[in-house]
């Protein structure tokens, strides 16, 4: 592995322009067909299988008049004080608004309130439903217009009139914005961790290339393979993160050799084949997460993760071939100046003191002694004071993190409805005045359908089984049958007594559920359960049976990965469950912020509620891709140091010397990115932004930072170890570049024996004081 990419970097280094005009000339030819693809198609959700989806589409087959995909409207009308809205003026103004929607472009039917019997029992308030043939996202500004203008209209006449449904268009708040927060954020981390601004825009350009590329073959595929323009969503996301991390590790890689006193194009390719491994490994674990989701057996979740998963794969070729490309426009331009000519200083010595010892090929460690005298960096002394109290540092961090976790405990799971809406949106006054005049069920209701399978008597097999209903306990009311033409179907609405998001609302669906198979036989009928609320219980139920079975996956793949990268059973075992740690802690912190409404208004939560029912099995597939990413990255070079002879304690302080800061940013740059995205309009955006973003601060300073090195000083050189039987069984991947290091430093060499005889002797004595103290 790291002798095919050590290779491919030298490669794309000389053929610099080639590589780069490659990947431009793609850029441009994906957007271009992007933008003369048709438009994407609106986001659907369907969830196959389940009963609530088997009654959904058997009412698209059998009331196409009903446009039961369509998009709806529900406007609540209150008479003035005093007044009732059955008085004479007030029931023709209503009439009148009735009529004026029921005139709108794209729109199927209105119930007249009156006549379907939705008028409050005192007389106040009534609620006009408004059913468009065609979905949310494909309603005109017009539609939307018209709609406005007849509810302005009423209420100029001194009525209430509240609307809410998936036709109301939601006001429209700061959003868009997140992409260049996270991209001007990273920026500044860059510019602080490298110093150069050269070195600092080679991530950003290729993540903003990467990303381009992918939310462009997203936009440019999306009617062919059905692909909403929601599914870039979550690609934009972890593409430009990952897409910046990549690149962040290979740019400080090559730094690092271009300080040995490495050429520039040696130095890219070593980096590319040291570094570059382990943004392979770590690239393969955040695909094998994302494209784990297909398991779910969800539609939406299914193209949103392999979308991803196809954006982060692009990012792994660019980091590989465009990085090594652009260093070599860069060369030596990358390091800081002051860098340069300590480099111009040290080759100047060097080359004279090379002449004195009749040597003509560069060394690659004439810049040794600057090293040695230089103070110890934050991350060799971070690692030093951990290695010194590993029990302490292990202790510190599972409690904390455990103790965040704890409202995790009390998660309880949804999907946004109105009664989450900010309490000044004309959505939530709806579902407010509703709940007050009708009850809370009404914001909820059931749809129950009864199929004869083709035969006529629909009529008076869904006249037995609402009188049956109509006994269960947590029925408010239920409807006279709608019959289609045919005879065959009819639909019932069962009013609950509690709300779409009580969990009595779910008891009452699991009991009409049970009670089906009873009624099914008395009226040789099927009997299914659907509407909002049901469709919200059965996604919550499918995510819930899916969750184990995506965990296994997911972290079988990802542990036999760790097991090639690390030559180990024990690290990869400590990778898992660090991150099943932190992702605990990260829904704690969900919890508590979205759900308990701490820290609301900082985060811009207008009404805390449920947490999203997709959040635990979506935060478990992104964040164990994105920690293994740390773990590669850190560990990694611990590994290297090991098999390149050193102890156990000093690999963990090689692997801080060297990594510790570029992980650090890395995270930093993660975290902003992710942090935009908690500005966006959008719950459901808002909610992934925090939570990765939390996820991501716990996992990379807590969990890979502390509990780690602790792990790893206490484990000693059985961290590293490996059955016999299963080292010949898995393949050499060579990810450290061991191989690469023996084919590249000949043992004859004096550069070779000056750097063997400083690893064997002189860091012996401050070994002994590293290795932790075992009782």
């Amino acid at each position: 592995m790291a002798t095919f990419l050590y290779k491919l970097g030298r490669l794309s280094f000389r053929r610099r322009r080639y590589v780069a005009l490659l990947w431009v000339l793609l850029l441009g030819g994906i957007g271009y067909a992007s933008s003369a693809a048709p438009a994407p198609p609106a986001d659907s959700f369907s969830m196959p299988g389940t009963d609530s989806q088997k009654a959904f589409d058997l009412l698209d087959e059998r009331f196409p008049a009903a446009s039961a995909e369509g998009a709806t409207a529900r406007v609540v009308i209150r008479a003035p004080e005093g007044e009732k809205i059955t008085d004479p003026a007030a029931k023709a103004e209503v009439n009148q608004l009735v009529a004026a929607l029921g005139k709108g472009p794209q729109v199927a039917g209105v119930a007249d309130p009156f006549k379907a019997n939705a008028v409050s029992k005192d007389g106040t308030t009534a609620y006009a439903s408004v059913t468009y043939k065609v979905i949310s996202t494909e309603l005109t500004d017009k539609t939307h217009d018209t709609l406005t203008d007849a509810t302005d209209k009423t209420r100029a006449e001194g009525f209430t009139v509240e609307t809410g449904g998936d036709a109301v268009q939601a006001e429209q708040e700061m959003g868009g914005s997140a992409e260049l927060i996270g991209i001007a954020v990273s920026a500044v981390v860059l510019v602080i961790t490298f110093g150069s601004l050269i070195a600092a825009g080679l991530p950003l350009l290729t993540a903003i290339i990467g990303v381009g590329i992918g939310v462009s073959g997203i936009a440019a595929l999306g009617s062919v393979l059905n692909l909403s323009g929601t599914t870039s969503t979550l690609a934009m996301m972890i593409g430009l993160a990952v897409g910046i991390d990549y690149a962040l590790f290979i740019v400080s890689r090559y730094r690092a050799e271009i300080a040995e006193g490495r050429e520039p194009e040696e130095a890219a390719g070593r980096a590319t084949g040291t570094a570059g491994s382990a943004v392979v490994f770590a690239g393969l674990t955040v695909i094998v997460a994302l494209a784990g989701l297909s398991v779910v057996n969800i539609p939406m979740l299914t193209k949103m993760g392999l979308a991803a998963a196809a954006t982060v794969a692009i990012a792994v070729l660019i980091a590989l071939t465009m990085i090594p490309a652009l260093l070599g426009f860069a060369g030596r331009r990358a390091l800081r100046r002051k860098d340069r000519k300590n480099l111009k200083s040290a080759d100047s010595t060097d080359s004279g003191a090379t002449k004195a010892r009749g040597l003509t090929k560069p060394g690659a460690t004439h810049s040794t002694t600057n090293a040695e005298n230089a103070k110890p960096n934050l991350g060799t002394r971070w690692a030093r004071l951990v290695l010194r109290r590993p029990v302490i540092v292990l202790l510190i961090g599972v409690l904390g993190l455990g103790a965040v976790a704890v409202p995790a405990t009390s998660l309880e799971l949804g999907l946004p409805d109105e009664g989450t809406s900010a309490p000044d949106t004309t959505q939530r006054k709806a579902y407010d005045l509703l709940s007050e005049s009708f009850g809370a069920g009404f914001n909820g209701p059931l749809m129950v359908t009864v199929d004869t399978g083709g035969t006529k008597g629909a009529a008076a097999a869904a006249k037995t089984v609402g009188t049956s209903l109509a006994k269960v306990d947590g029925v408010a009311a239920v409807t006279p049958a709608s019959v289609n033409p045919a005879g065959d179907t009819a639909i019932i609405t069962v009013v609950p007594t509690t709300g779409p998001s009580d969990h009595r609302t779910e008891e009452l669906v699991k009991t009409i559920r049970s009670k089906a198979s009873g009624l099914e036989a008395d009226t040789k009928s099927d009997v299914l359960v659907t509407g909002q609320t049901a469709m919200t219980i059965d996604f919550s139920q499918t995510l819930d049976d899916a969750l184990l079975p995506y965990l296994g996956l997911v972290v079988g793949l990802a542990f036999l990965l760790l097991m090639l990268v690390f030559r180990s059973v024990l690290v990869p075992l400590k990778a898992a469950l660090g991150f099943l740690l932190s992702v605990a802690a990260a829904l704690g912190a969900v919890v508590a912020v979205f759900q308990w409404g701490w820290l609301a208004d900082i985060v811009g939560v207008d009404q805390p509620g449920p947490i999203m029912s997709m959040m635990p099995i979506f935060m478990i597939g992104v964040v164990f891709g994105l920690a293994m990413d740390y773990e590669v990255f850190l560990v990694t070079r611990m590994r290297e140091a090991y098999v390149h002879g050193a102890r156990p304690a000093e690999a963990v302080v090689t692997g801080f010397k060297h990594g510790g800061r570029v992980v650090g940013a890395a995270a930093v740059i993660m975290i902003s990115v992710f942090s935009g995205f908690i500005m966006e309009n959008d719950d459901m955006i808002k909610m992934m932004g925090f939570g990765l973003a939390i996820a991501v601060f716990f996992d990379a300073f807590v969990v890979r930072m502390a509990i780690v090195p602790a792990v790893l000083a206490l484990l000693g050189k059985a961290a590293w170890w490996l059955p016999r039987w299963l080292d010949k069984l898995l393949p050499d991947m060579d990810v450290e570049g061991e191989k690469l290091h023996k084919s590249l430093t000949p043992s004859s060499s004096p550069a070779a024996e000056d750097e063997h005889a400083d690893k064997d002797g002189d860091n012996d004595e401050e070994e002994r004081e590293l290795e932790p103290v075992r009782g």
